[in-house]
């Protein structure tokens, strides 16, 4: 459960993600509700693991502090569902290089440190290349495609970014499935895989389901998602049936 944004994250809707997967048909051998050896299974209970990782990351020169914007700070928790027909207010910008230092200068210490944000600092100019196991060959362009990213806020959370792969090394995660719109995470948690001396696993990213306009479907649009169309009497035919080509994604009308 990716539940590091306090502000957005509540029980009812873990609980309410939980059983619209149960309502689909999907079962799984381990989880939050079912128990297993890779627990806990909410992101908010493994803090350590996240620390472990960041510890690891600034002994090895990866990260520096950064003073920068509250937007970018809050952005960075989320997923940034990038490659949306319009701007999407979740992306993380590339980062204008306000805080980053000069090659081999010496970083804040001590409780100043502490109470940084702390960015990666991406490999300039290296192209980051994997084949997708439904889209096919991938590139993207550090410096260009995206820039230095958020991996931990001055109150100790980890970003998006950090968590995945630590969670999905933790737990011996071996294929990620997810939409296409995060097709540039997977280059920033390639480098941070490599940073933290993390296998990658292999990548799949599926078409977006789109509303009428073309646009994602995204947690505004309350009238389609799956419990508003279950109480409507929509069933798992019905739903299922609504879904293209894997590549492709399907329209919700």
């Amino acid at each position: 459960m990716e539940d590091l944004d306090p502000e957005r994250s509540r029980a009812e809707y873990a609980a309410a993600a939980l059983e619209d997967l149960r309502w689909l048909g999907m079962r799984w051998d381990e989880g939050p509700d079912v128990g297993g050896p890779f627990g806990p299974y909410a992101q908010s209970e493994r803090g350590a693991l996240y620390r472990e990782a960041w510890e690891k990351l600034r002994a090895g020169g990866w990260i520096y502090p950064c003073r920068c914007s509250r937007k970018d700070l809050a952005a960075a928790l989320s997923a940034p569902h990038e490659g949306a027909a319009q701007p999407d207010p979740e992306d993380e910008p590339i980062y204008s290089n306000t805080c980053r230092p000069l090659r081999g200068a010496e970083l804040w210490t001590g409780a100043l440190a502490e109470q940084a944000n702390w960015r990666f600092r991406v490999p300039d100019g290296e192209a980051i290349e994997f084949v997708d196991e439904n889209l096919g060959p991938q590139r993207f362009v550090a410096g260009v495609d995206f820039g230095d990213f958020v991996v931990c806020r001055r109150d100790g959370i980890a970003s998006y970014q950090l968590a995945c792969v630590v969670d999905d090394a933790a737990m011996g995660v071996t294929e990620v499935v997810r939409g296409a719109d995060l097709l540039k995470s997977t280059a920033r948690q390639m480098l941070l895989n490599r940073a933290l001396g993390f296998a990658d696993p292999k990548w799949f990213h599926c078409g977006l389901v789109l509303d009428g306009n073309g646009k994602r479907l995204a947690k505004r649009h309350d009238a389609l998602s799956v419990r508003t169309l279950r109480e409507q009497g929509m069933t798992v035919e019905e739903m299922l049936a609504g879904l293209g080509s894997p590549a492709g994604g399907a329209t919700a009308n």
